[in-house]
């Protein structure tokens, strides 16, 4: 069973569903109707930190977004396109469960913006999605992208469900039926839309809809490139898995480089000796709390659904990762405070706060509880506008989601230049660089009188590998991406979140008006 699609034209969507009419014509909102469809991720968990007049969280993304475009000097008619949906996708499908047992299953998929096509986003796996939230997270990763330079429009999927719920030949039964629906209604493929992993899938799922995408499509040469985030045995790139979390690590680490904001916070440019609490150990809390850990920051917190960590002496991060493994949570882990009210780890005192875990964490509830110099957030939308403005009020500097979780985005651009490519990065130029190297180090070592030790020699002339090659591509692009949203920000004299949306506008806007639209 299919709900009814229809995508928009220049100037116009609709969707439908038994329970939800929502018209935009024109770019005008001309009816929202359905309170039964009320946003179903406004649970306790993301509830606990807002009050009840707080926007949720397509709101909230709309509301950065008109702060930002009304200093962005781009016009009302291009404003309005920038905002609006382009088209979503709502199915439900029925799935057998056992020989006598079938679950209906909710899907969605939303295209925000495809003023550069494919579209890019993940998909998750929550009890929790729902449409609005699909919405709110295309649009973040239109941003997002324009950002970070990524040519591609910003998309998202979800399927309403508990992966933990099912069997992994029923989570693939799953996978791929929605992965049909996506390719019987063209909201799939290397140049029109790519799917990546998100909260409740992985490489494991990536790999499914890949494999569907292919059995649907033979004679597609790239179908590789339909979805990132995959194994590398099935095209996958090197660095992937870490590269949120990484791409954490270099925001942070360059923000703390302006003068202004060790100006603000106090703290000095190095990551060595910050003490820093992580919200969230799934991805990319883990890989974040463990780059900066390895770079000798001093993790003292971190937080879980059930319960949180704290020890002030610091938290060694592989042990605690592997317990949590093995046992499935904190509880009993060694030389820790156990803190039963797990969103209560944020209010202690530390140099830099991540929250990595989900949407509406610090609202106007437990803003002013937030004790950390510095808040990067590398969940989606962990702060709502009313609490953003509090801490900026107090001198906190929060660096933004679209801006400091990107780094999944760029490796999933890489990943997907690699599948178009059909080279792995490196391949044909690492010997000639070690060659190249080898060569000028001979002439040194003639002139010096003093041969290297071969562990020294292997140090200087190794080529690239393409996991360093993504890492490198990866920091070029976060250090370029922090630099121009402190530069926009110093000249609007505004914040960091405002500065990075107001680049993110003009660079849509910049392709949208010099390409044309049809249909006007």
């Amino acid at each position: 069973m299919v709900a009814p699609l229809l995508c928009r034209a220049p100037g116009a969507l609709l969707t439908t569903s038994s329970a939800l009419l929502r018209v935009h014509h024109n770019y005008r909102a001309v009816a929202v109707a359905a309170p039964a469809f009320s946003r179903f991720l406004s649970t306790h968990v993301t509830n606990a930190a807002c009050e009840d007049h707080e926007p949720g969280f397509l709101g909230s993304v709309e509301t950065f977004f008109d702060r930002a475009a009304k200093i962005s000097g781009v016009s009302e008619k291009s404003l309005a396109g920038i905002k609006a949906v382009d088209s979503v996708l709502s199915v439900k499908f029925p799935v057998e469960i056992d020989q006598d047992t079938h679950v209906i299953i909710e899907g969605y998929r939303a295209q925000h913006s495809r003023h550069r096509l494919p579209t890019k986003g993940g998909i998750r796996f929550s009890d929790e999605v729902d449409l609005q939230e699909v919405e709110a997270l295309a649009s973040l990763m239109t941003f997002k992208c324009a950002v970070v330079d990524v040519p591609f429009g910003g998309a998202k999927g979800g399927v309403k469900l508990n992966p933990k719920k099912y069997t992994p030949s029923q989570l693939e039964r799953i996978t791929r039926r929605y992965t049909m629906e996506l390719c019987q209604k063209n909201f799939i493929g290397p140049g029109i839309d790519v799917p990546a992993p998100d909260v409740g899938t992985g490489p494991r799922e990536m790999s499914w809809i890949m494999d569907t995408y292919r059995q649907f499509n033979p004679q597609d040469v790239n179908a590789a490139g339909c979805v990132t985030g995959k194994p590398i045995s099935q095209g996958g790139v090197r660095g992937r898995n870490e590269a949120t979390g990484l791409g954490v690590y270099y925001g942070i680490r360059e923000f703390l480089q302006f003068p202004e904001v060790q100006k603000m916070t106090g703290l000095n440019g190095s990551i060595a000796g910050k003490t820093v609490i992580v919200q969230g150990f799934g991805n990319v809390g883990y890989w974040a709390a463990k780059f900066f850990h390895n770079n000798g920051a001093k993790i003292i917190g971190i937080g879980e659904h059930d319960v949180s960590v704290y020890n002030p002496n610091g938290i060694d991060v592989e042990a605690i990762f592997k317990y949590r493994v093995e046992k499935g949570s904190f509880r009993g882990y060694g030389n820790v405070e156990i803190i039963e009210k797990p969103i209560a780890i944020m209010e202690r005192e530390c140099d830099i706060l991540i929250p990595a875990a989900l949407e509406r964490q610090i609202g106007l509830k437990n803003v002013k509880k937030i004790k950390a110099k510095v808040i990067g957030e590398a969940a989606n939308g962990p702060i709502t506008p009313d609490a953003h403005d509090y801490l900026v009020s107090q001198g906190k500097v929060v660096i933004p989601d679209l801006l400091l979780n990107a780094g999944g985005v760029t490796v999933s651009y890489f990943e997907w230049l690699k599948n178009l490519s059909h080279v792995r990065f490196g391949r044909m130029s690492r010997k000639w660089e070690e060659a190249g190297k080898s060569k000028l180090l001979k002439l040194v070592e003639e002139n010096a009188g003093r041969q290297l030790t071969p562990q020294e020699r292997r140090g200087v002339i190794h080529g690239a590998e393409e996991h360093e090659l993504v890492y490198s591509g990866l920091e070029d692009t976060m250090i370029g991406a922090c630099e121009e949203t402190r530069a926009t920000a110093v000249a609007k004299r505004t914040d960091f979140r405002t500065a990075a949306l107001v680049n993110a506008i003009q660079k849509i806007s910049t392709v949208t008006t010099q390409s044309g639209q049809m249909f006007l």
